[in-house]
């Protein structure tokens, strides 16, 4: 990973744009992310202009704009993109660490290799808020094995599509489920289209 780092810095002359109004467009991201944790498992869209570095979604390239920056260490699985890397380090200007124990926020583009909820910060009895909160690139939103969802935020039950979760995703997600008010907040990214996850959702089927 240093490695990559220190690659990612050599070609920052490269670097793509990020918002094009980084005001609006951050408020925007952030109203549609809230918006999309107040109801879990409903499917939003984000429509902010960006720079998309290759490897990552529109969705998943405005959420991290908006919601990492120098006080919140993110995590990437091995094989992201220099320019990813790159493109995060100067528009963000976020640590990246070597594990999803150490990071507020972990992202795992299409391809990539996602850690264990466990292995995530889980959050501390007294700041349960200091947990990590994983974000998953997925084949799909609209299609997949039907998952039917309960809990906060949703009247009588939610029922959410999703192809391509890691192997053994919604298992682990009932032991996350359990764990709260510690645990880890999801955010599934498909192209242009976000569905969060909140800890205190849980799997009825």
């Amino acid at each position: 990973m240093q490695q990559q780092i220190q690659a990612a810095a050599a070609s920052g002359r490269a670097l793509l744009p990020g918002f094009a109004d980084p005001v609006g467009d951050a408020q925007a991201t952030f109203r549609a992310a809230l918006d999309a944790m107040a109801h879990p498992g409903r499917i939003n869209e984000i429509l902010a202009e960006t720079g998309v570095p290759a490897g990552l979604s529109p969705a998943m390239t405005a959420l991290l704009l908006t919601l990492v920056d120098v006080d919140t260490p993110l995590w990437l699985p091995e094989g992201v993109s220099e320019s990813v890397i790159a493109f995060l380090r100067f528009h963000c200007a976020c640590p990246i660490v070597p594990s999803p124990s150490l990071a507020r926020f972990a992202a795992v583009p299409a391809g990539g290799k996602a850690p264990a909820l466990s292995a995530c910060h889980q959050g501390d009895p007294a700041y349960p808020d200091l947990s990590t909160t994983l974000l998953i690139e997925v084949e799909s939103l609209s299609a997949g094995e039907a998952a039917i969802l309960g809990g906060p935020g949703i009247k009588d039950r939610q029922t959410l599509c999703a192809a391509g979760l890691p192997e053994g995703f919604w298992r682990e997600w009932r032991l996350n489920h359990q764990r709260f008010p510690l645990g880890v907040d999801v955010f599934l990214t498909q192209g242009r289209r976000i569905c969060a996850l909140p800890r205190s959702t849980r799997k009825e089927n």
